[in-house]
């Protein structure tokens, strides 16, 4: 496999952008679906879970929403089995075509008061159809592009898939606040809601036309030609433990903060900090801009100072502002002053959402790393990114809101010692190929 990867004919700067690109296009579809989700529950939770106050109906469709999590494991699972046997770019089209899928149908889905219990059913049902997609989702698209992203800027070109998943993430709340200030709030509450999902599902046929035409990645390539053997699960944990449980460790962690500053955020300035919905979304817009802009620049950073100590950056300071960040911005009233000090919490937590995908795809060598890179990531993410907002509400239900506060330093203190333990992926990567 060295020696191929040696005689292979080195990538021009013009094919290694355009895969990028191109691979990242699908990216940011894929997350603009899951995240609108999260976006319009604001004004849909009470379209399929009427009864309660509306701490509780948020409470019932952030349960929804970590059971997509909870999907997203097995969808990890089969499709990072599928990208090592099948390739990279027939897992990225498939994944596409399924959270498209799961996007038409909370679409087209009638509320509780048409069709009773059968609502909130569906929607879970979409909601798990999600899950497998964005499951598989990440571990294809981060090992593709880890893949096509080149030796010596692997830590900036590997960061746009990160621009992407905040891209999809903050389309979905630039359409939120277009439809909250064109829309009545009982037209957006009745009916409005359902654009964003109508949107995502149109998406598919442009996504699936541009992954269809990407160039498979060398390291699969010359991987299947050396006759390298078939992804196994099994083998995955038992040749690679150490790999597997720090990304389960890191993921946890990192996904933990991710969804308690975006999110979570979002319901966290209407229901503590008091400000109006529409507010509280231009203020999660303008941290979320932000946010994806500084992605290459730690992305570029980890090239010449390492991975491991942007990792121990991150975590080691995350833990460390949780308490003092989430305290202030609870006690805000100027929506200024409220993105100041979110976005502060993202910078830092740009030292590892930046570098998230190739730091786990330089762990494992190219038969399994798919499949490395999905399942341990979709474990830690289904079980403490996913369940974010919930514990969070109950938290808040049982009047122990900064009870969530010590939970994330604590989680993120967690992941400081584990990135301390890691090797520096870029000086050890596995990805053999220039």
């Amino acid at each position: 496999m060295t020696t191929q990867a040696a005689e292979a004919t080195p990538m021009s700067p013009m094919t290694r952008a355009r895969a990028i690109l191109g691979g990242s296009a699908g990216n940011l579809v894929e997350w603009y679906d899951w995240f609108a989700y999260a976006a319009f529950s604001i004004y849909f939770a009470k379209v399929f879970f009427p009864d309660g106050d509306q701490t509780a109906q948020f409470m019932k469709t952030a349960a929804v929403f970590a059971v997509g999590f909870l999907a997203r494991p097995v969808g990890a699972w089969l499709m990072g089995l599928y990208a090592d046997r099948a390739g990279r770019r027939a897992a990225l089209t498939l994944a596409v075509g399924l959270m498209s899928l799961g996007s038409l149908i909370i679409a087209i889905t009638p509320g509780f008061d048409q069709i009773g219990a059968a609502a909130p059913a569906i929607l879970l049902a979409a909601r798990v159809l999600q899950g497998l997609s964005v499951g598989g989702e990440y571990g294809a698209s981060a090992t593709y592009m880890s893949e096509m992203a080149g030796k010596k800027r692997r830590g900036f070109w590997s960061s746009f898939q990160y621009v992407t998943l905040i891209m999809g993430q903050l389309v979905a709340a630039l359409v939120l606040v277009i439809l909250q200030n064109t829309l009545e709030p009982a037209e957006l509450s009745a009916w409005g809601w359902r654009i964003p999902f109508f949107i995502g599902a149109a998406l598919a046929v442009v996504v699936f036309w541009i992954r269809s035409g990407l160039e498979e990645s060398q390291s699969y390539t010359n991987a299947k030609a050396a006759g390298a053997p078939k992804a196994n699960t099994l083998a995955m944990f038992t040749e690679h433990p150490r790999e597997a449980l720090a990304i389960i460790g890191l993921t946890a962690a990192g996904s933990l903060a991710f969804y308690a500053y975006t999110t979570y955020m979002l319901k966290f300035l209407t229901n503590t900090t008091g400000f109006s919905k529409e507010v509280a979304g231009a203020v999660n817009l303008a941290t979320l801009v932000g946010f994806m802009l500084i992605q290459p620049l730690f992305g570029w950073m980890s090239d010449r100072l390492g991975r491991r100590r942007m990792l121990v950056f991150a975590f080691s300071v995350g833990a460390v502002i949780a308490w003092p960040i989430f305290t202030l911005v609870a006690g805000a009233t100027d929506p200024v002053v409220a993105f100041l000090l979110i976005f502060a919490a993202l910078v830092v937590q740009s030292a590892y959402t930046s570098i998230s995908a190739v730091v786990k795809a330089e762990l494992f060598p190219t038969h399994v790393r798919a499949l490395g890179v999905a399942l341990p990531y979709a474990l830690g993410n289904a079980v403490f990114g996913g369940t974010a907002e919930f514990v969070a509400l109950w938290f808040k239900s049982i009047g122990m809101e900064s009870g969530f506060y010590i939970y994330l330093a604590g989680m993120m203190a967690m992941g400081a010692l584990i990135a301390l333990a890691l090797r520096d992926s870029g000086k050890h990567s596995r990805i053999l190929e220039d």
